[in-house]
């Protein structure tokens, strides 16, 4: 019940200076009219095997530049603000021969996305990755294991951005005025395997090196390899220096090594404040632990390709199985189930965004399902059958698909574009952002309490940390937990009655908990500090 009120309290506030005030609060509504974009910034630069997947074989992979833009609001005077990075859907294969019409950082739904977020405030970026693997193979192995591999590389090249960016802040002059320290991180489609891999891939609690990829179904059953092996591919997080041996085919012999992942920026940290998914899809739930990052996740309950639960993810041209993966109505529920989405769990959400999303997500708060409506039954002029829904957000130029489809894969005059929308069938920029409202009007408050973002108006930071922090049990006997919802602890120190110092540790986490049986019975103090504010507590132990 305290966690209920106090997050409660402390978004009441929120709305109340909203009110009461009668104007636009920064980062949850727009206070900006124009926005600058950089764009084309290279921010790593890594292998890619992708031109030896349009060669078929011939070209070798090549170390390939990494691009992202840059999305400000013009005219801000803040130099510290929080960030967005968004990645793009698009099946691990450039737009148009993935035989879709998206699959690049300039998707429209992307585009639309950064430029709000930068109207509210945000440093936004929309980010490219490494593509490439192996779809059509007639061999289960080959595609399972290449499409692992292209997700893995996703999520070290998103480690990188993140790297990048607090290389800008620290060495750089800090050219696009953010803040390290609030960082959230999201996909659609593709992007969102990768945005939910970020957040839960990593050796915490491992028993064994590499446990949570060295699981069965990522396994060559044949010759017990695993599809992904971090000493040839790389680090979770991309930061160490890894060769695939060249071996001679007359000799057997190793004759050479080559490059396979080159490390970017790797003294800086991944960390990120929060993870959402619109459309994607977790490798493994297991990955999913006690002391993940916030999540949100948004979904279309009848997805065809990135299942909503359980389901298998398939190659649709072919209708070939790949590997089975866990939508976003698992996440959320262990999400929940580990407390991890506290932070906005508990504020209270009673907006027509909350309620339309709680009729539906079985009470598993942070999760918004898309209901679509019924495809047509009727096939369109080319013979093809029209699916459920997956992206109702994506729109794009069907003249310019029209003309690249015939281009590139010799089709007929028309046949990309109606090929294009059997799941969107009403495709439109008025309905891509139809949906956008909808996306971000549930994310973007959940997204200011998970990063602990501070109003511009009468509620200062400092009175929502406070509000937002507590201490239980109070009194205590053997332990207390000290819990702050909109600010990581950076250090507690306790005093006693004669102001000595009894208890000092570093922490930089949201919660602590502190053994307190070393403590006499009595009374002290607590200041829990953190960047924007030093709280100071009662703690009576008993």
């Amino acid at each position: 019940m305290k966690k209920v009120l106090r997050n409660f309290i402390a978004f009441t506030l929120i709305v109340s200076a909203i009110s009461a005030n009668a104007q636009p609060i920064r980062y949850l509504d727009n206070v900006f009219t124009n926005v600058t974009v950089t764009s084309d910034v290279q921010f790593a630069e890594n292998i890619s095997i992708l031109p030896t997947v349009l060669s078929g074989g011939v070209n070798p992979p090549a170390l390939t530049p990494i691009m992202c833009d840059i999305y400000e609001p013009t005219g801000d005077n803040l130099t510290d603000r929080p960030v967005v990075i968004l990645l793009h859907t698009g099946s691990f294969l450039p737009q148009v021969i993935n035989g879709q019409p998206t699959g690049d950082k300039l998707d429209s739904s992307i585009v639309q996305q950064c430029m709000r977020w930068a109207r509210k405030g945000y440093v936004a970026v929309a980010m490219n990755n490494r593509l490439g693997w192996n779809p059509t193979s007639p061999n289960q192995d080959d595609r399972t294991s290449t499409l692992l591999q292209a997700a893995y590389r996703g999520i070290q090249d998103a480690k990188a951005m993140v790297r990048f960016l607090r290389k800008t802040e620290d060495i750089d002059g800090n050219p696009y005025g953010i803040n390290p320290n609030q960082i959230a991180l999201g996909g659609q489609g593709t992007g969102g395997y990768i945005s939910l891999g970020y957040a839960t891939l990593d050796t915490i609690g491992d028993n064994t090196p590499w446990q949570e990829i060295y699981l069965t179904k990522f396994f060559n059953l044949t010759t017990m390899q695993p599809y992904v092996y971090p000493p040839i591919f790389g680090n979770y997080d991309g930061t160490d220096s890894t060769f695939l041996p060249i071996i001679d085919s007359v000799s057997g012999q190793i004759v050479g090594y080559a490059p396979m992942n080159i490390p970017n920026w790797p003294s800086y940290s991944n960390d990120i404040n929060m993870a959402f998914n619109i459309g994607g899809c977790l490798a493994d739930s297991s990955w999913l632990e006690a002391g993940d990052v916030p999540m949100v996740s948004l979904h279309c309950t009848k997805d065809p390709y990135g299942p909503y639960a359980n389901g298998d993810v398939i190659v649709p041209t072919t209708g070939n199985y790949v590997v089975e993966v866990q939508g976003s109505y698992i996440v959320q529920k262990h999400q929940a189930m580990y407390g991890n989405n506290a932070v906005f769990a508990n504020a209270g959400f009673s907006d027509a965004f909350t309620n339309a999303a709680n009729a539906n997500n079985d009470g598993y708060e942070g999760l918004y399902p898309f209901l679509t409506p019924t495809p047509s039954s009727t096939p369109n002029a080319f013979g093809e059958s029209y699916e459920e829904e997956g992206a109702p957000w994506d729109w794009w130029d069907n003249t310019w698909y029209d003309n690249m489809h015939q281009a590139i894969h010799s089709s007929p005059a028309g046949y990309g574009p109606a090929n294009s929308i059997l799941g969107n069938p009403n495709m439109s920029s008025t309905k891509g952002n139809a949906y956008l409202d909808t996306i971000q009007g549930y994310l973007n408050p959940r997204m200011f309490l998970a990063l602990g973002l501070p109003t511009i108006l009468s509620i200062s930071a400092s009175e929502v940390i406070d509000f937002a922090t507590e201490i239980y049990p109070n009194p205590t006997t053997e332990k207390v937990n000290v819990v702050s919802y909109a600010a990581a602890i950076n250090s507690i120190e306790i005093y006693n009655i004669h102001g000595q110092v009894v208890y000092s540790k570093e922490v930089n986490a949201n919660a602590i908990k502190i053994n307190t049986t070393t403590l006499s019975n009595g009374v002290y103090i607590m200041n829990i500090k953190s960047d924007k504010a030093t709280i100071t507590r009662k703690l009576i132990v008993e």
